[in-house]
C-alpha cells in the first residue's frame, strides 16, 4: 500500500495508536524509576522510530530537549556500528550517550530496542533520560563546568550492547556500577529505561501484527508529510527576507580570561517561500576546556526546530498536530566548525543547557522582525543546580532544575515560574525534597515585577532557599547574571538572575551564574533568584485594570505602579 493510497482515517487511527504507545513506555519509565528527576521533574524521552531513525512519535510528557534528540541517537548508533563493521541483530539492546554522535550530552543517556517484524528491522524503540551521575570528576551530572575536556565529564557509551541474544550483557552493567556513584539508584533508573524500551518494542510489534508492516509504513510516511505541509504552509505565510539576531551570555564572569565571557550567539534566519535556512555564523568560537560548548545535532538543532515550530504551528491554533520527522524537514540549520554551536571533539559539552537556552532565545528575538505577534519578549534563562553530600555507600545528589520565565507577547503577560523553551520539566514538591534528602527548603516565592515593565509585562522568576542539615556540596550551571531578557517592541528589559551564598555568620556572598563543586557546612544556606522576562510593548500603554490586579496579588507596588505605569492608586 502506498502513502498516497491509504485511508486518512486509518492514518489517524495508527497515529493515536503509535502516540499511545510512546505515552505508555513515558508512564510506565516515571512509575519504575528511582530519582526524582525522572519520576518528578519528567526529564525523559520516549518514542518510536523507523529503521533509519526518522521518529514516528513521541510521549507529550516528556521535555522536548529528551525527546527531539531521540533521531540523532538512533543514527549515532547505525553510524557508529557501520563504522565497527557491525549491525544490529535481533536481541540486542544499545546503551548510547556519545554528544558528538547524535545524543544530547553525556548524562542524558539512549536505551534502543531493535523492533524486528519477521527477520527484518522495521524500527526502534527509544527511551532517554538524565541520570544524577554519569561517573563525572565530580558528583552529580550538572553544574559540570570546569572540564577541561569530553574525558572528564563522565562515562562515554558509544552504541555499547547491554543486551545480546535477549541476555543481559553482565561485564557491561558491572562497569557501570563501579564506576558511578549510587549505582542503585542510576542503574535501576537505566533498567527502569529498558523495560520501558521493551514495552514500546512489544507494543509497536503487535500494531504491526494488526494492520501489517506495509500499511504501518504508509500510515507514516503520510504522516510525515501531513506534517511537513503544515511546515511549510507556515514558513510560506512569513515575509521573504533575512532576520538577524545575537545575543550575549555570561560564561564565566569570575575568570581573568576575557574569551571565557560575554560570549556571542548569532542568528540569522533567512525565509524564501516554502524554505527556512537558520545560519549560526558569527556565533563565539567554541571553549576547549570549559564544557559550555553545544552538540550541533542533540542540543542546537532541537532548540531551533523547538521554537520555529511553537511559533509556527502555534498550539492554540493547529491544535494538536504529529510530532515527527516530517516537521524539520523544510528547515536546513547550519554552524560554523569549531564554534560554540557546532565544537570539535573532545571539546567538552555537558554544561550546554543554559547556551542551547539562548540560541532559542535568539531564534525568538530574530523571528520577533518578520512575526511579532506570534513571538515573546526574552526569557529568563534557567539554572540547574547540583545539591550532593553524603561519604562511601551512603552518597546522595540531588538536581534542582530553577525556573525561568517568558517575556510578555501580544496580548498577555508573560508566564510565570516555568521552564521555558527547549525545556518543560515540573518542578520538585518540597515534601519530595524535604523527606528524602538533608536538605531544607525555606523559601519558595514568586519574585516581584520590578522588571521587564510593558503593555504585557513579563513573567516573574522565583526565590528559593535551601539550607543544608548536614554538611554537601553545589554545583551549578546557569546564565543571565549579567544580561537582562531583552524587551520587545518598547517593552522594558527584564531582571538579572541572581546567587547568593548564606552562612551561618550570616555573610552574604554574591556567586556567579556558573559555579564548580563547592563543599558547603551544615547550615549554611543557598539562595536563588530567577530573572524576570522581557516586557512587550510600551508600558504607558498598559490597562490600568491590570496595574491594579498586579498590586492586589502584590505583585507589584503603589510606588511602581506610579513610577513606571503612571497609574495613581
Amino acid at each position: 500500500m502506498s502513502k498516497e493510497n491509504i485511508d486518512p482515517f486509518l492514518a489517524s487511527v495508527i497515529h493515536g495508536a503509535l502516540e499511545d504507545i510512546a505515552l505508555e513506555m513515558g508512564q510506565k519509565l516515571m512509575r519504575m524509576s528511582y530519582s526524582s528527576i525522572i519520576r518528578e521533574s519528567e526529564d525523559f524521552g520516549t518514542a518510536l522510530t523507523d529503521q533509519t531513525g526518522r521518529q514516528l512519535c513521541e510521549c507529550t510528557m516528556s521535555t522536548p530537549l529528551q525527546s527531539g534528540p531521540i533521531p540523532g541517537y538512533v543514527q549515532g548508533v547505525l553510524a557508529e556500528l557501520k563504522s565497527r563493521g557491525d549491525q544490529v541483530k535481533p536481541g540486542d539492546i544499545f546503551m548510547h550517550n556519545d554528544p558528538y554522535n547524535g545524543a544530547s550530552h553525556g548524562p542524558d543517556v539512549g536505551f534502543l530496542v531493535p523492533v524486528f517484524s519477521q527477520e527484518v528491522l522495521v524500527g526502534f524503540s527509544v527511551t532517554t533520560a538524565h541520570h544524577l551521575d554519569i561517573g563525572a570528576l565530580t558528583p552529580g551530572s550538572c553544574g559540570i563546568v570546569d572540564a577541561v575536556d569530553a574525558y572528564a565529564e563522565g562515562l562515554q557509551f558509544k552504541a555499547v550492547r547491554v543486551y545480546e541474544n535477549n541476555l543481559k550483557v553482565e561485564p557491561v552493567w558491572q562497569i557501570l556500577r563501579s564506576n558511578i556513584r549510587m549505582p542503585d539508584l542510576v542503574v535501576g533508573d537505566m533498567e527502569a529505561q529498558v523495560s520501558a524500551a521493551k514495552t514500546g518494542s512489544d507494543r509497536f510489534l503487535s500494531l504491526i501484527k494488526k494492520y501489517g508492516i506495509e500499511t504501518i509504513s504508509a500510515a507514516y510516511e503520510n504522516l510525515l508529510d501531513y506534517s511537513e505541509t503544515l511546515m511549510k504552509k507556515s514558513i510560506q505565510e512569513v515575509p521573504d527576507g533575512i532576520y538577524y539576531a545575537e545575543t550575549f551570555i555570561d560564561g564565566f564572569l569570575d575568570s581573568e580570561d576575557e574569551n571565557l565571557k560575554n560570549i556571542k550567539i548569532a542568528v540569522s534566519i533567512n525565509i524564501a517561500g516554502s524554505k527556512l535556512k537558520v545560519d549560526l555564523a558569527g556565533t563565539s568560537k567554541q571553549i576547549n576546556n570549559k564544557p559550555i560548548n553545544m552538540p550541533f545535532v542533540g542540543t542546537v538543532d532541537c532548540a531551533i526546530w523547538l521554537t520555529l515550530r511553537s511559533i509556527l504551528l502555534d498550539s492554540n491554533e493547529f491544535g494538536a498536530i504529529p510530532q515527527n520527522s516530517g516537521l524539520t524537514r523544510p528547515i536546513e540549520i547550519v554552524a560554523p566548525l569549531g564554534s560554540l554551536a557546532n565544537p570539535i571533539f573532545p571539546a567538552p559539552v555537558i554544561a550546554r543547557f543554559c547556551p542551547g537556552n539562548a540560541v532559542a532565545d535568539t531564534v525568538m528575538k530574530a523571528m520577533s522582525q518578520a512575526v511579532p505577534e506570534k513571538v515573546s519578549a526574552g526569557i529568563g534563562n534557567l539554572r540547574v543546580v547540583a545539591f550532593s553530600g553524603g561519604r562511601a555507600e551512603q552518597q546522595w545528589v540531588h538536581m534542582e532544575i530553577m525556573e525561568g520565565s517568558y517575556g510578555g507577547r501580544f496580548g498577555q503577560d508573560g508566564m510565570d515560574s516555568v521552564d521555558t523553551l527547549y525545556a518543560n520539566t515540573r518542578n520538585n514538591p518540597i515534601e519530595d525534597i524535604e523527606s528524602h534528602l538533608p536538605l531544607r527548603v525555606l523559601k519558595y516565592e514568586l519574585r516581584s515585577a520590578d522588571a521587564g515593565h510593558g503593555k504585557w509585562r513579563g513573567g516573574l522568576g522565583t526565590i528559593r532557599m535551601f539550607e543544608f542539615l548536614d554538611d554537601g556540596a553545589i554545583s551549578i550551571e546557569g546564565d543571565g547574571h549579567k544580561y537582562a531578557p531583552w524587551g520587545l517592541n518598547g517593552g522594558s528589559p527584564g531582571s538579572t538572575a541572581e546567587i547568593n551564598l548564606l552562612e551561618e555568620s550570616a555573610n552574604k556572598v554574591s556567586l556567579p551564574s556558573k559555579i564548580p563543586y563547592m563543599p558547603l557546612l551544615s547550615g549554611t544556606k543557598i539562595e536563588v533568584l530567577g530573572p524576570n522576562g522581557g516586557g512587550y510593548g510600551p508600558r504607558s500603554e498598559r490597562d490600568p485594570k491590570m496595574v491594579r490586579a498586579d498590586l492586589d496579588n502584590e505583585i507589584i507596588t503603589s510606588k511602581i505602579a506610579e513610577e513606571e505605569y503612571d497609574v495613581t492608586l
